[in-house]
């Protein structure tokens, strides 16, 4: 089979043996692989990745100096069902790939070890037990972006945004824009959508976001105002006192006070920031500018080392949440969302390849102003990305 592996920051197009697959294991023919940001970081960031996986016991990461073939958002159609899946997963069944492996070694990521080929192939092996049949009326195009919307699906529970609540998205790459489209999806009344490029902040638009903004000319913490957000000390000190001068007058102020506790009417108004930039020095940023008990959840992905300070941090009683993939559950009620239709994240599909035309597109996406998400259909000829 033909395939495109990583080594060394280098993309190649290679001949490689056909999977076989083992018992409870299924060969699927590639249909649809997205590329994703994380494989943009590993391709010229895989030793620090590698770093990182080996500090948590893991030694089989991709790295620069092993070839491995990338791709963990995928779907495909089986091909050859190992023992006991047949009947489970016939040939020619569609599906969408939770990316996890079980080797002689142990579990491995798809498309991030060498252990466990991903998707940038005409081929790929994965396990009959992390396997979601994919609707019928869902198209493979969209059917292969379960897996980024998943990693949105739970960034967005995670949060535990809610209906009342202003979420606001800082970056609007392809992570960006899916966190946006959940918590549409959630129902969240407000989401103000911040990012520099234009091309991104109209896709915001496209995909629900409330109000979007250029941080160069409008600050996101104030494009949605009369929240009574507060952002300084002075503001809290304040408070602080009116409220208790507020409350003395009541008798039994505390079970007054308790009482609005349990219903959550004490607690300090404050948005849900979702930070999927990922680069140094912005989560420092997020924690100097975000309102005071903002919660923050960390989406984006920083692969450099990066400095923050914590007594900023605990002087705001800021909540930072980091957030790593999704459940199996996540997983299966994220392709029902597509297929349902709530969930339409169409917009952010901008082009596809063919494996000849994995390089250009890597070069692409590292524009924003060009594209957002580019799959790869390994049936295409050329090198060329074909416009959506």
């Amino acid at each position: 089979m033909r395939a495109v592996t990583c080594q060394a920051g280098d993309l190649s197009v290679v001949d490689l043996p056909d999977p076989e697959p083992g018992p409870g294991q299924v060969v699927l023919r590639v249909r649809r692989t997205g590329i994703c940001g994380s494989d943009l970081h590993a391709r010229h960031h895989a030793d620090e990745l590698a770093a990182v996986m080996s500090e948590l016991d893991y030694h089989h990461s991709i790295s620069s100096a092993t070839a491995t073939v990338l791709g963990h958002e995928l779907c495909g159609e089986v091909l050859a069902p190992g023992r006991g899946t047949a009947r489970a997963f016939p040939e020619d069944t569609r599906v969408a790939v939770f990316p996890l492996l079980r080797t002689s070694s142990g579990v491995h990521p798809l498309g991030l070890s060498p252990e466990a080929p991903g998707g940038y192939a005409e081929q790929v092996l994965v396990e009959a037990s992390m396997l979601h049949r994919v609707p019928d009326g869902l198209d493979d195009d969209l059917a292969a972006l379960t897996e980024p919307m998943a990693v949105a699906h739970h960034a967005v529970r995670r949060s535990g945004a809610r209906r009342r609540d202003t979420a606001i998205v800082l970056g609007c790459g392809p992570v960006g824009l899916a966190v946006v489209l959940l918590l549409k999806a959630r129902g969240v009344r407000t989401v103000v959508a911040s990012d520099l490029s234009p091309a991104r902040r109209d896709l915001a638009r496209a995909c629900g976001a409330d109000v979007v903004v250029d941080p160069r000319e409008q600050s996101p913490w104030t494009a949605a105002p009369g929240r009574g957000w507060r952002s300084t000390a002075p503001e809290l000190l304040d408070f602080a006192v009116s409220t208790m001068e507020q409350l003395r007058r009541v008798p039994g102020w505390h079970h007054v006070n308790r009482a609005a506790e349990l219903v959550g009417a004490a607690d300090q108004p404050a948005p849900v920031v979702f930070e999927c930039v990922g680069v140094p020095g912005m989560l420092d940023q997020v924690m100097a500018q975000a309102p005071l008990a903002s919660r923050v959840v960390v989406v984006g992905v920083c692969m450099s080392e990066d400095r923050v300070r914590p007594s900023l941090a605990i002087n705001k009683e800021l909540d930072l949440r980091f957030v790593l993939g999704y459940t199996p559950l996540e997983f299966r009620d994220t392709l029902h969302l597509l297929a349902s239709g709530r969930v339409d994240p169409s917009p952010l599909l901008t082009g596809t390849v063919g494996l000849e035309g994995v390089e250009a597109a890597f070069e692409a996406l590292g524009s924003p102003e060009e594209h957002a998400k580019i799959l790869i259909d390994p049936t295409l000829p050329g090198a060329g990305i074909t416009p959506r």
